[in-house]
């Protein structure tokens, strides 16, 4: 598959060139002028690379990076911006930054610094962890971290909220959630789905306060 790559930069000639050099390597590329929809369009999809400007209209790039590390996102980003100080440099890679350059740049090096970030973060990560918001889960040694904090769960919980992850934004209808969880839909009844569900929101929402996984009366739950 393409790596996606998502780049966030108003100058809308820059934009285009850069859109426009990186589909040419193989790349799947979406181009924003702000970042105003950008972090709910990394929520609903699968993004590889975060190219940023930090002189944008609005949040400052670094400070917006910043408030996607606090919210659990782990993307690599890879600054492009005309603040060339060894200060704001600094600044970029403690807010968050994987990477560095300054403007003008030379575009072949982005498209190197662009294939060794992707030669580093492995298809491993991509197939062990799974991220949503603010939560994350390690599928090889089973843990889940919500905002920072180690939470324990059964390994029920644990496969039941890989589920809801893998499939966020879409209904899960107890039937499919007995096959593909419980892995009989026979042999136990939608009672059971309810129970494991109301104790693991429990678990991961016990002040009921971000409300992640919704009833859709009638039909199943859904992660929102």
């Amino acid at each position: 598959m393409k790596a996606k790559i998502v780049i966030v930069e108003d100058e809308e000639d820059l934009l285009e060139l850069l859109e426009y050099n990186l589909t040419k390597e193989g790349f799947e590329v979406i181009g924003f002028l702000n970042t105003k929809t950008v972090e709910q369009m990394l929520i609903e999809e699968d993004v590889d690379i975060l190219i940023m400007d930090r002189n944008l209209p609005g949040v400052e790039g670094s400070e917006f990076v910043q408030v996607l590390r606090k919210n659990g996102f782990t993307i690599p980003v890879i600054y492009l911006s005309a603040k060339s100080r060894e200060s704001d440099i600094e600044e970029g890679f403690l807010r968050g930054g994987d990477d560095y350059l300054t403007k003008p740049f030379n575009m072949k090096e982005l498209i190197l610094r662009v294939k060794a970030i992707l030669r580093r973060t492995s298809k491993k990560d991509e197939d062990e962890i799974l991220i949503y918001k603010d939560i994350t889960l390690d599928k090889s040694s089973r843990e889940l971290n919500i905002d920072g904090k180690n939470i324990d769960i059964t390994k029920l919980e644990f496969n039941l909220l890989c589920e809801f992850v893998i499939n966020k934004g879409n209904v899960l209808e107890r039937d499919y959630l007995l096959e593909n969880v419980w892995d009989d839909a026979e042999e136990y009844q939608y009672k059971t789905v309810n129970v494991a569900i109301n104790r693991l929101k429990e678990k991961i929402d016990p002040d009921k306060s971000k409300d992640y996984i919704q009833t859709v009366r009638g039909v199943g739950y859904k992660l929102c």
